[in-house]
């Protein structure tokens, strides 16, 4: 009897444990919120995921863009919804890290999602392709000769292209006129249609414009020359001002903390997938981006590291609202 007994609890926990850890199909479509406008680096980077994604899940994902607060309206109404997997948003680690220093998300912290970053890209410092700006040195005699006044489009207040323009203005002690968009793809145009003189997003938001002879690009704020197909090579900027700080961003989904671990397990297994894509791969190509798998603790770490970096300047400038120590940031 007692063997009996001691066979019916192993196959009870066996039995158990199979429908603990049972791979999680989703049973109805998944909403992806996209918290910028269309045609950005957030949402190219989430459309491709998404098409992949749902290959290996069976479900459906689309597409809701809910542009406004630099990002934070579309992440906080993705965090409001209940967490149980079938909410997602999309962003790029430079934003998410800002929302609370810039009071954009008071009680939302970077640390209440799990991240997952498919795509890495730098800022490029473009100007219109028929500007008389041709090279750094004249974009930054046109700053000092108009303090103030030459207006820089970006996608909004602390996103990436707003941070490159202050690390930029950090580097060479020229100020500008800040004109914010919702989000980088209206920046992008607004440069190309002469409302702007200067934009500073992303290179996949600004690759096609450039292929296009819409845009020139004077420089890349990584440490490396960009290679762009049918353009040809952006330098980088430490080529021409040696002080100024690299920046780049990862780019992917955030899915709040919370969720069963089997739809976390399942997520994490479909985004593999879909990171290894020649979707994917084809998408960095196209836009002058790196590919990179990312996620949970370890693309937390890597988030906080440029969240140390961008909530610093805010502070600098003067548009934090609190200060980044409060939130586990550390300024040099």
């Amino acid at each position: 009897m007692k063997k009996t007994g001691i066979l019916m609890i192993i196959v009870a926990m066996v039995f158990s444990a199979g429908f603990a850890f049972a791979e999680w199909k989703p049973k109805r479509p998944i909403t992806l919120i996209v918290p910028w406008a269309a045609g950005g680096a957030t949402d190219q980077t989430a459309r491709i995921l998404a098409g992949e994604m749902e290959k290996v899940l069976g479900q459906k994902i689309p597409i809701v863009n809910q542009p406004g607060g630099s990002g934070s309206i579309g992440m906080k109404n993705a965090f409001e919804a209940k967490h149980d997997g079938y909410t997602w948003t999309s962003n790029a680690d430079g934003s998410v890290i800002t929302y609370q220093v810039l009071d954009l998300l008071p009680n939302i912290s970077h640390k209440d999602w799990i991240h997952y970053y498919a795509m890495m890209t730098a800022p490029v410092i473009a100007v219109p392709y028929d500007s008389k700006i041709k090279t750094i040195d004249d974009l930054v005699a046109e700053f000092k000769a108009r303090p103030g006044q030459v207006k820089v489009a970006s996608a909004g207040v602390g996103a990436g292209g707003h941070l490159a323009a202050e690390t930029f203005r950090k580097a060479t002690g020229i100020e500008y006129n800040h004109i914010p968009y919702k989000g980088g793809y209206p920046a992008v145009v607004s440069a190309v249609k002469g409302e702007t003189e200067v934009v500073m997003q992303l290179s996949m938001e600004v690759a096609d414009m450039l292929r296009a002879k819409k845009l020139r690009a004077l420089a890349n704020m990584s440490t490396q020359s960009l290679f762009i197909d049918g353009y040809g090579e952006v330098p980088p900027i430490m080529q021409f001002i040696p002080n100024h700080a690299p920046l780049q961003y990862l780019f992917g989904l955030y899915i709040p903390k919370g969720i069963p671990p089997e739809v976390e397990e399942a997520i994490n297994k479909a985004f593999d997938v879909a990171a290894a894509s020649d979707s994917i791969k084809r998408l960095a190509k196209d836009k002058a981006s790196a590919v990179v798998n990312y996620k949970g603790e370890e693309a937390l770490k890597l988030s906080e590291t440029t969240g140390n970096n961008v909530n610093c300047i805010l502070q600098e400038i003067g548009i934090a609202k609190k200060d980044p120590k409060a939130f586990g940031f550390t300024c040099k």
